[in-house]
């Protein structure tokens, strides 16, 4: 019988594959530098192979042969997660760790209402947060370094499973004094004349909002563009121009006293669709349609406060 790698020696070239830092790998670990060190080498000397060239203390190489054995050794750790999962998910629901990928334009908006839901309803878990573009959490869902993601479609996401959990309106986002506000809806027309703000490339919102709304890439217009929904609405409230934002930002970004009102738009579709996805050969899909029930609830109560909101802007202008 052969020699096998450890799951331990595995994870220690994994995570220094990932932090190209051995000091660092090692923290995160929770072990000493010398305890990783060795592990890898003894990695190596069961491989019979080196995998790293140690150049410095500051500076990690793997070999060629080295990136090849690393993504393989992430297969072998998300086949060893997978398994412990299908036990947890034969007991009880939504217990044990949980990796979830969320994009910034959804985050903010829902994980303040979904997180103490979570914890009251579930005390089992253990609820891991990670926030990137969506071009990157497909990355990770692929690579096994998330258990699922919420996204906004349409996004290319292939046959990846999915709980489709509400649609949502794209309005546009402007300062409380701006001539625009004194109406109920804008036209998608009246766009055209307007200082547009957005988001920079990657973030699918930017591609949602302009497709809904009919806009191109080529705008004369489009005078900013931000890393985060916050700083355009920032923007927005000192007079620099107009965004387009997602419903469920509603309650935050436009809050009273922000400055910032927002209408809704004619003439444009509805610009996404918030769904959670899954890797299709997880042994966890009850539990993450469970968490898409606690997600739905959460931008239910989002998008409901949304509404409320711009009723009451719009009863604030006809009054005003």
């Amino acid at each position: 019988m052969k020699n096998l790698p450890t799951l331990r020696q595995l994870r220690y070239l994994v995570t220094v594959s990932e932090t190209r830092h051995f000091g660092r790998a090692a923290e995160i670990c929770a072990v000493t530098q010398s305890t990783l060190s060795a592990g890898v080498q003894e990695l190596e000397g069961l491989l019979g192979t080196r995998l790293i060239e140690r150049r410095s203390r500051r500076q990690v190489v793997f070999t060629p042969l080295g990136e090849e054995i690393v993504e393989r050794a992430r297969a072998v750790l998300a086949d060893a997660e997978a398994l412990v999962d299908a036990a947890q998910a034969g007991s009880l629901p939504l217990v044990g760790d949980l990796h979830l990928g969320v994009i910034p334009t959804i985050g903010p908006y829902v994980l303040p209402r979904l997180v103490p839901a979570l914890r009251e309803a579930y005390g089992g878990l253990r609820l891991f947060l990670r926030e990137e573009q969506s071009a990157n959490l497909l990355s990770l869902l692929n690579a096994g370094r998330i258990d699922a993601a919420l996204m906004a479609l349409p996004y290319a996401v292939g046959d990846l499973p999915r709980v489709e959990l509400a649609t949502e309106e794209v309005v546009l986002a402007m300062p409380e004094n701006h001539p625009l506000a004194a109406f109920d809806d804008i036209a998608v027309e009246k766009l055209e004349s307007e200082t547009m703000l957005m988001l920079e490339d990657g973030h699918c919102l930017r591609e949602h909002a302009m497709e809904a709304c009919h806009l191109t890439r080529s705008r004369g217009n489009e005078a900013f563009q931000a890393t985060s929904l916050s700083t355009l609405v920032q923007m927005v409230a000192g007079g620099v121009g107009v965004t387009l934002m997602p419903s469920i930002a509603v309650p935050v970004e436009a809050r009273p006293g922000s400055g910032v009102v927002v209408r809704p738009i004619t003439g444009a579709r509805a610009a996404r669709t918030l769904a959670l996805l899954w890797r299709p050969a997880s042994p966890r899909s009850r539990d993450y349609r469970l968490l898409a029930d606690a997600i739905g609830t959460a931008i239910t109560g989002a998008l409901s406060d949304a509404g409320r909101q711009l009723a009451g802007q719009r009863k604030e202008a006809k009054e005003a």
